[in-house]
């Protein structure tokens, strides 16, 4: 959309919150061929409206990847009250995709671009001290269930290395696309940005008691995060929680600007895109 559009005036920025179970999606992003997110949501926008603006998500989950609260943007031509859009929308979508809430934003709203904070959350079943114990198969879709024993008191304080300004290179994904997405990003977008340069405002694991054992839930917030760091980040401190490693390497790993420096990675089943800030204008 240009100033010189014609039809401009007439085109109103919508914003959604949205949850999802991402476990049957290739994640968020629109491929040919394959089922995600963006592209059920421009769907159903077409048969709803017969306008089909492709969705602008506050991040691109990966496949298997879940959403409490995502958030997306688009334009939209049709005038259709909010509650109807929302309402319409959950009777079109499939059941693992719901429209929390719908509304019209001023035009300079970007759904990514306009964001300043995001938090994520990661659920993990550890296994009890003395024996492996099942997983719930109506557990199973949405934690990581992790094999060894877990000591919190390690994860949190590995979890607390982590608050701040750092470089998070060696927390990145190995992914060969990466430089060139890095080198073609916006720096005014944090989560695109070529730096590998994140501010994390809080990091801390909790524990739950569920049926059967407890769930150990790891929440993080930040100005944005690289392609598979939450993950990233979870894997290295279970590595810590078990033993495996030791909480005071970690500043060693940020310094080795390095994947193999980390942990392994964690797997999506577990990790929930929680929640998504915006400043006082930007979304009013």
């Amino acid at each position: 959309m240009t100033d010189s559009d014609p039809l401009a005036a007439d085109l109103l920025t919508w914003k959604l919150t949205l949850a999802y179970d991402g476990t049957d999606f290739r994640g968020w992003q629109v491929q040919p061929g394959e089922r995600t997110i963006q592209g059920e949501l421009q769907s159903a926008l077409g048969r709803i409206t017969g306008e089909a603006p492709l969705p602008q998500g506050s991040g691109r989950t990966d496949a298997g990847v879940h959403a409490l609260a995502q958030v997306a943007s688009f334009p939209l031509r049709a005038p259709i009250p909010p509650e109807n859009l929302q309402r319409a929308l959950n009777r079109t979508l499939p059941e693992s995709i719901r429209i929390l809430e719908a509304n019209t934003v001023p035009n300079t709203f970007h759904a990514r671009h306009s964001a300043v904070a995001k938090t994520y959350e990661y659920r993990v079943r550890p296994a009890k001290p003395v024996c492996e114990s099942v997983c719930s198969p109506f557990l199973a879709r949405y934690v990581y269930a992790f094999p060894w024993p877990l000591d919190l008191d390690k994860l949190e304080s590995a979890a607390q290395l982590l608050v701040g300004e750092h470089d998070f290179l060696s927390f990145a994904a190995s992914d060969p696309d990466l430089t060139a997405r890095n080198q073609s990003a916006s720096f005014t977008d944090p989560d695109e940005k070529p730096s590998t340069i994140r501010i994390i405002f809080s990091s801390t694991w909790t524990k739950q008691a569920i049926e059967g054992g407890d769930l150990l839930v790891y929440r993080v917030r930040g100005n944005g995060f690289l392609h598979h760091m939450v993950r990233n980040l979870v894997g290295t401190m279970l590595d810590v929680g078990r033993g495996y490693r030791q909480t005071e390497g970690i500043p060693a790993i940020f310094t080795a600007r390095a994947r193999s420096a980390a942990g392994p990675t964690a797997p999506a089943r577990g990790l929930f895109l929680h929640s998504v800030e915006y400043g006082c204008d930007s979304s009013r």
